[in-house]
């Protein structure tokens, strides 16, 4: 499993005025600010069923993770003598191109294979975060009245944020009581985004990471 996106809000210095807060700090008015993303991925359901997915797909997960050590370590020496090649006088971009070629062929093979082998817990995934984010419209709305947000922008919209701008755990908190649970246990008709749901999953499940390298760049 990747690790789920961390909220990247500035910290800031409280104002004198604001010190006389109390409880009042967690009621927000105003504007306010709410990773989407972030609320599924600390969501009860989301965290449950990414349990269950890993447990139910290790073996090909596991497999899928196998042979992309083993690929990383097939491309490091046509990685190291492109860069070597590279490096030599008189290297054009038309005398190295058969190299970088060849290792393109050989990584997109490979990630051709991870994503098969790492596809039915994708799959799954996906289906978890749909019925997820069937909710989310009505968690953020409930979010919202409870805050007295009368404008929600994502983090990265917002120059600056106080801390108590971000209502993203309130979010999180109407989604557990929204959708405590969902189903791992993906229909055989089921197809992604056929609800009319958007947006990427905040980690897929047993992902196998492409094999790392530096890329090929020609003179």
């Amino acid at each position: 499993m990747t690790t789920f996106k961390t909220l990247l809000l500035a910290a800031a210095l409280v104002a004198p005025a604001a010190m006389t807060a109390t409880a009042a700090d967690a009621q927000v008015s105003g504007i306010a600010v709410a990773d989407a993303q972030g609320a599924i991925a600390n969501s009860k359901a989301w965290n449950t069923a990414r349990g269950q997915i890993e447990t139910t797909y290790k073996a090909q997960l596991d497999q899928a993770e196998t042979r992309r050590q083993a690929v990383a370590r097939e491309l490091q020496p046509l990685v190291t003598a492109f860069q070597t090649a590279q490096r030599a006088p008189g290297a054009t971009e038309a005398s190295l191109r058969p190299q970088a070629q060849a290792i393109q062929a050989r990584e997109t093979a490979a990630n051709q294979e991870l994503a098969r082998l790492t596809q039915p817990a994708q799959r799954a995934q996906q289906y978890v975060i749909e019925q997820i984010q069937a909710k989310l419209s009505d968690a953020v709305t409930a979010a919202v009245r409870a805050k007295n947000v009368s404008l929600l922008l994502r983090p990265e919209a917002a120059l600056f944020a106080q801390p108590t701008a971000d209502i993203t755990a309130a979010i999180t908190t109407e989604l557990d009581r929204l959708v405590p649970t969902v189903s791992t246990a993906v229909p055989a008709n089921w197809q992604p985004n056929q609800g009319g749901q958007q947006g990427a999953a905040p980690a897929a499940a047993g992902r196998a990471p492409a094999a790392t390298r530096p890329a090929p760049q020609g003179r």
